[in-house]
C-alpha cells in the first residue's frame, strides 16, 4: 500500500427517508450488509482561509469522494483532481471563498453543483458571470435542504446545518454524512462543534438512541482552544473532546488503525510539532492524501 494511503473503517448504519420534517428520527443499525463496501476520500485541500501562497502552504479545503463528485472547490486544488477525471457533480458547504469558487468548479468541468437552498441566488449569479467569462455553460444549481437525502449512485449524502455564520444573516451552512453500504462518514468543515441538530439527525446524541457514525472528518481551524474564532470553527481541542465524547457514548465505531482526520487548518496557527503529537486516534491530513473508509 502506498505509504500516503489509510485504511479507515466503517461500520453498519442506514439512513431514515430524507425531509426536513425528520429531525429527531434516528436511522436504524442495518445487521445484513455488503462486506466490501468502502469509501475512498481525496483531500483535494486541507487549509483554513488564506490557503496556499507562492505554492507553500495548505490548499483550500476540499475533498473528492470515491473519484465521483467533489465537495467544495477553489483554484489552488484543481492541480490535485487526478489527470484524466473530469466530477461533474459538487456539493457546496457555505459561500466562503475559500470554499466556494464558480470559475474552479467550471475549470474542473462541474455539470451539476448542491448547494443549500438560502444562498441558491448568490450561486446562480456568481456561476452565470463565470460561465460568461470562460465561454461555456453554468451548471445545473440544485438547492438542499437540512436533512434531505441526494443520492449519487450507491453514496447517500445528507446535508446537515453546520455552526457557521457568513455576511448572508439568511444562509444556512452545511456539513455532510456520507453513506456507502455500512460506511457513515462525517465530513465536518466549516463549524463550530457539531449542531445539536444535525447530532440527532445522524444518530449521535447520546439523548436518544442512535447507532451514530463509523468515520469522522473534522476542521480544525485553531489549535487553541480559546482562538476568538470559536464561535464560528472548531480547534484541535474542540475535535478531542468530539471523538471521546463519541466514544464513550458508542457512537464512533472504529476499528484499530482507523484514524480521525484533521482538516481546515490555519497553517499560521499550527506548528508541525503540534500536529505531530495529536492523541490517537487523531491524525492531520494532508494535501493530496487518501483514505479508504471501510466498515468493520
Amino acid at each position: 500500500m502506498d505509504r500516503r494511503t489509510f485504511i479507515g473503517i466503517g461500520a453498519a448504519g442506514a439512513l431514515a427517508a430524507a425531509g426536513t420534517s425528520l429531525e429527531g428520527k434516528i436511522p436504524p443499525v442495518i445487521k445484513d450488509l455488503a462486506h466490501d463496501s468502502s469509501l475512498k476520500i481525496k483531500f483535494l485541500g486541507t487549509g483554513a482561509a488564506g490557503g496556499r501562497k507562492n505554492g507553500k502552504g495548505r490548499r483550500h479545503s476540499s475533498i473528492l469522494v470515491d473519484d465521483r463528485f467533489l465537495v467544495d472547490l477553489t483554484d489552488d486544488s484543481l492541480d490535485l483532481i487526478p489527470d484524466g477525471l473530469h466530477p461533474e457533480t459538487i456539493f457546496y458547504t457555505h459561500s466562503h471563498p475559500d470554499h466556494f469558487q464558480a470559475s474552479a468548479a467550471l475549470k474542473a468541468g462541474v455539470k451539476k453543483a448542491y448547494l443549500n437552498h438560502s444562498w441558491y441566488d448568490v450561486a446562480a449569479k456568481a456561476f452565470k458571470e463565470a460561465a460568461r467569462q470562460e465561454g461555456v455553460q453554468a451548471p445545473e444549481l440544485i438547492p438542499t435542504y437540512f436533512g434531505a437525502d441526494v443520492q449519487m449512485g450507491d453514496i447517500t449524502v445528507t446535508p446537515l446545518l453546520a455552526n457557521h455564520p457568513t455576511g448572508n444573516v439568511m444562509e444556512e451552512s452545511q456539513i455532510y454524512l456520507l453513506q456507502k453500504g455500512g460506511v457513515r462518514l462525517l465530513y465536518a468543515t466549516d463549524t463550530s462543534g457539531i449542531p445539536g441538530r444535525s447530532a440527532r439527525r445522524i444518530g449521535i446524541d447520546a439523548h436518544r438512541e442512535g447507532y451514530g457514525i463509523t468515520a469522522l472528518i473534522m476542521e480544525a481551524t485553531m489549535a487553541d482552544y480559546d482562538d476568538f474564532r470559536l464561535y464560528c470553527h472548531s480547534s484541535t481541542r474542540t475535535v478531542i473532546n468530539t471523538v471521546s465524547v463519541l466514544q464513550k457514548t458508542g457512537r464512533l465505531h472504529m476499528c484499530a488503525g482507523q484514524k480521525v482526520y484533521l482538516t481546515h487548518m490555519a497553517s499560521s496557527l499550527h506548528t508541525a510539532a503540534e500536529l505531530a503529537s495529536l492523541p490517537d486516534p487523531i491524525q492531520a491530513a494532508e494535501d493530496g492524501l487518501e483514505v479508504i473508509f471501510r466498515e468493520p
